[in-house]
């Protein structure tokens, strides 16, 4: 029998600065069978994304100006369980993840228990194939070896941006502790190992094109700087030397 959509509200959360080039074909490649709505979230784009999204009829929400990556995600998901959501799954207006495996995430969440599931790049053994650069793929090897030895997790991936959430989950979070950068990835991951959520991943290939938006090596190198600085601030935290409100959990019940 094939799988369908469960009977609970599906929203896809698209963050998307300037990527009016691709926007309609990551829009259309989404099985709408299996989502109940598109949120697209547009960061203050220069070019034309806001009208292209519009134009595909999705729900469109737009910061006045670029806010960051981090700060897309926390008005992303807060509008989306506004909405009753709940799952959300973010899907790139980039292309860069491919939309089509959008019900694989639903299905781990809604038939198989888990609260976050994340994309892996790493365990089809083609990332450096298809185009990742070796300056960034060793970093990505060395920080996702330290988050899983301090956070004891097994996560192949700490740094893909293709993922889906638990809307109660999302609930639990204090997103404003969060970063509005691209370390946010990191950050709610760490919020779902603090709190023993139940994480799954799914192997995809990842789309290294020309048309794909990409983090520039300067951004990076500040992007590795600010995980390393999130993971000593916890470490700090949970050895009592300075306590950070980021790694707080409250006791629900």
């Amino acid at each position: 029998m094939k799988p369908s959509k469960p009977n609970q509200k599906i929203i896809v959360m698209m963050p998307a600065y300037n990527v009016a080039t691709v926007l309609e074909k990551t829009i259309t490649d989404i099985p709408k069978d299996w989502v109940d709505e598109i949120l697209v979230i547009n960061d203050g784009s220069t070019d034309s994304t806001k009208e292209v999204a519009e134009k595909c009829g999705v729900s469109v929400v737009s910061h006045p100006k670029s806010r960051g990556y981090g700060a897309v995600q926390k008005t992303g998901y807060r509008e989306a369980i506004q909405r009753g959501a709940d799952i959300v799954v973010m899907v790139h207006g980039d292309y860069q993840y491919d939309p089509t495996l959008v019900p694989q995430f639903v299905w781990r969440i809604s038939h198989e228990g888990f609260d976050v599931v994340t994309g892996t790049r790493m365990v089809l053994g083609d990332v450096l194939k298809k185009g990742m650069p070796m300056w960034k793929f060793i970093p990505n090897r060395l920080l996702t070896w330290l988050e899983n030895y301090v956070f004891k997790t097994n996560i192949s991936d700490y740094h893909n941006g293709y993922r889906a959430f638990r809307a109660d989950f999302l609930k639990q979070v204090n997103l404003d502790l969060l970063s509005d950068k691209f370390d946010f990835d990191t950050d709610i991951m760490i919020q779902a190992a603090i709190r023993h959520a139940k994480i799954a991943e799914i192997p995809h290939p990842t789309r290294y094109e020309d048309e794909n938006s990409q983090m520039p090596f300067g951004k990076a190198v500040r992007y590795g700087i600010g995980i390393m600085a999130t993971v000593i601030r916890y470490v700090l935290h949970k050895m009592g030397i300075r306590k950070s409100k980021r790694f707080e959990v409250a006791n629900h019940g």
